[in-house]
């Protein structure tokens, strides 16, 4: 009798324990993962960031000194704070390689500026004094338009500047950047490594003087444009970028490509270019990607043709290449915001 009552127990509790597991097993079963909330990317406008560009370039060369230098800026500033992003002037002095000084200014412009989680876009907005390539002997001392080089990373982040404005991030801030003073650089042939890496340091002025005086939240990772608007641009992984910033740098060019945009940002490698982006790494340690045209050729150069020519003019910007770079880029800071990136 007792062994019966004994295994009447043991049974009963085997069914309790029992139900209980099938019952906390069922619950898990049936609760579905809430689904995440994907941000959504704007369209960017090429022709909007083409008439950037050509405001610009109409102004004539915005070399360090000019009149068209100071309106350009004057035109960066108000489009920002027209498009509700704060904006800070950050003006130095740069002491430029042939000795001579002049008054420069970065351009910070913020967004959500409380948010800690943060990305950092910039580009420069100086073109330069001299058409001092080898690839062309035509007015050699004379100012370019730098209609690609300056003017199309400008014409790029005023359009990503204003689709941000009309479409709000969410849990994210964006710093854009205007570095002034890169472009009056020594290009002259220098036959010692002391001499020549001192001639590097005359370059990129503008992002010196910001990495140097950084200050307030260290943004997350950060992107350069570089000649960003030229017809058929190669875009490859640029060397320091890799070096520096491989997971980013990846991630754009895998995402490039799944939006069909692979024949711009090219999967390969290219050779490392003293560019801001070094400069922004190295004082502040905040992972950089620099994209910047650099195409194959045939003929030793590094960069376009028209490269530090008076053919760097309005004739070379392309806008469906324009159209490439923004939308990449837009893609880049909205599924950044959702955690998606």
């Amino acid at each position: 009798m007792n062994k019966i009552k004994l295994l009447f127990v043991l049974f009963t509790l085997s069914l309790i324990f029992a139900c209980g597991e099938d019952d906390h097993d069922t619950t898990l079963h049936t609760e579905k993962p809430k689904p995440k909330k994907m941000a959504t990317v704007p369209h960017f406008e090429r022709d909007t960031a083409y008439a950037f560009i050509k405001e610009q370039v109409e102004l004539g060369p915005r070399v360090l000194g000019t009149e068209a230098h100071e309106k350009a800026k004057d035109i960066i500033v108000a489009r920002l704070k027209q498009y509700g992003w704060s904006v800070e002037e950050q003006k130095f002095e740069a002491a430029v390689y042939t000795g001579d000084k002049f008054p420069a200014t970065n351009i910070i412009a913020k967004i959500n500026p409380a948010e800690s989680k943060r990305i950092l876009l910039s580009t420069h907005w100086d073109s330069r004094h001299i058409a001092d390539s080898p690839w062309s002997t035509k007015d050699q001392d004379k100012p370019i338009l730098g209609a690609d080089d300056g003017g199309s990373g400008v014409g790029v982040l005023l359009e990503l500047a204003r689709q941000i404005s009309q479409t709000p991030l969410k849990g994210m801030g964006v710093d854009l950047v205007f570095f002034d003073a890169e472009d009056y650089g020594d290009s002259r042939e220098h036959k010692t490594e002391e001499e020549q890496r001192a001639a590097s340091l005359t370059w990129a002025l503008g992002s010196q003087y910001y990495g140097r005086n950084f200050s307030g939240i260290k943004p997350k990772f950060g992107i350069l444009l570089d000649m960003v608007g030229a017809r058929n641009a190669q875009f490859p992984k640029e060397g320091y970028s890799m070096q520096g910033s491989p997971y980013v740098t990846n991630s754009i060019w895998e995402l490039a490509g799944k939006m069909g945009y692979g024949n711009y940002f090219q999967n390969r490698q290219g050779g490392g270019i003293t560019d801001d982006h070094i400069y922004v790494m190295k004082y502040t340690g905040i992972p950089m990607t620099d994209i910047i045209n650099l195409p194959i050729n045939n003929e030793g150069q590094t960069f376009g043709s028209y490269h530090h020519t008076h053919n760097d003019n309005m004739d070379i910007i392309d806008s469906r290449t324009l159209r490439a770079v923004g939308q990449v880029l837009l893609a880049v800071i909205y599924k950044e915001s959702d955690g998606s990136f």
